[in-house]
C-alpha cells in the first residue's frame, strides 16, 4: 500500500487534460501488462519506464483532490510489470517518489538527465532477442526531450511508447511569426526534438506575400507522425489524441507508437473512448 505523505516540494496542480492522459496510460499499462504476463515462455520479461516521472503524485486543480500519478498507477496494475524504471532530473522529486515507494527490489529510481539515463542505462537492460520488453511513457518538461531517445526506441522493436508531444510549448518558444526573431537557443531545442533542422519547413508555409504563415497544429503533428514511422521506425503510430485545456486549445498531442497490431487496437479503443473529452 502506497501512503502519500506530505509533500516537500509542493504538489504539481494538473488540469483535466491531465487527468485524461493518466486513465487513458493506466488503461493502456493493465491491458499491456494482462497480455504480457500471459505469455507461457518464463524468459519474457516486461518493464514499465518513465522519462519524466515527477514526484508520483498531483493535485487535481478542479477538486483539490490527490491524483496518482503515470509511476504510481503503473504500480498499482495487476498483473504486475517484472520492473520499474522511473527518472526525473530533479533531485527533490525523485527523493519524494522514493518516499512514497519505499524500498523494492523491483524498481530503480534515477536522478539526471532522462536523455542520457535512457539511452545509457536503461535502454541497454531491454532486448528484444532475449524477450525483454518495455512499455515507456515520455512527457516532457518543455522542449527538453531528444528525438535520438524517441527513434532508439522504434529501433529497439521492443518499445511501446507514449510521447506528448508539447505543441503549445512548441507555439510560445519556438514557432513565431517570424521565424527570424527566435533565439538560436531554442531552435536548438526544437532541432534536438525533432531529430533534424527540416521543422521550418512543416511548420511554416508562405502567405501571399511571400512571408512565413505559421502551419496549423494539426499539420505540424502529422509531420511529426510520420517521422515517428517512417524515421523512428515504429510500424504501428494512431493518429494522436489532442488533450486541450479549460479554453479549447490544444495543450499537447498524446501519441502512441508500437511494433505491434494489437497494441494499436487496443490504443485506438481507448483513444475513441477519450475523444473530445478534454476541454472541460
Amino acid at each position: 500500500m502506497i501512503r502519500i505523505v506530505p509533500a516537500e516540494p509542493r504538489l504539481d496542480q494538473i488540469g483535466y487534460w491531465s487527468e485524461l492522459k493518466l486513465d487513458i496510460i493506466r488503461e493502456y499499462a493493465t491491458a499491456y501488462s494482462t497480455i504480457l504476463s500471459a505469455r507461457r515462455n518464463p524468459s519474457f520479461h516486461h518493464v514499465y519506464i518513465e522519462g519524466f516521472a515527477g514526484m508520483g503524485v498531483h493535485l487535481s486543480k478542479a477538486s483539490k483532490d490527490f491524483v496518482l500519478g503515470s509511476p504510481l498507477n503503473a504500480l498499482n496494475v495487476r498483473p504486475p510489470f517484472r520492473g520499474y524504471h522511473l527518472i526525473d532530473i530533479r533531485t527533490e522529486k525523485i527523493e519524494y517518489l522514493r518516499k512514497l515507494i519505499g524500498p523494492r527490489e523491483d524498481v530503480f529510481l534515477y536522478r539526471g538527465d532522462c536523455n542520457k539515463i535512457l539511452l545509457d542505462e536503461v535502454f541497454p537492460r531491454v532486448k528484444y532477442r532475449e524477450y525483454q520488453r518495455a512499455l515507456c511513457i515520455l512527457d516532457p518538461y518543455g522542449l527538453n526531450l531528444e528525438w535520438k531517445v524517441v527513434f532508439t526506441a522504434g529501433q529497439m522493436e521492443a518499445v511501446d511508447l507514449f510521447l506528448n508531444f508539447p505543441v503549445m510549448g512548441i507555439n510560445r518558444n519556438v514557432l513565431r511569426r517570424d521565424p527570424e526573431r527566435v533565439e538560436d537557443s531554442r531552435k536548438m531545442k526544437m532541432d534536438a526534438l525533432w531529430g533534424d533542422d527540416s521543422w521550418p519547413r512543416t511548420a511554416y508555409g508562405s502567405d501571399l506575400f511571400g512571408n512565413p504563415d505559421k502551419q496549423s497544429n494539426e499539420i505540424i503533428a502529422e509531420a511529426f507522425q510520420t517521422r515517428l514511422r517512417e524515421v523512428a521506425g515504429f510500424a504501428r503510430v494512431p493518429k494522436p489524441i489532442p488533450m486541450r485545456n479549460s479554453k479549447g486549445a490544444v495543450v499537447y498531442y498524446l501519441f502512441f507508437a508500437s511494433q505491434k497490431d494489437t497494441a494499436e487496437r487496443i490504443v485506438l479503443d481507448i483513444f475513441k473512448k477519450y475523444e473530445g473529452r478534454g476541454a472541460n
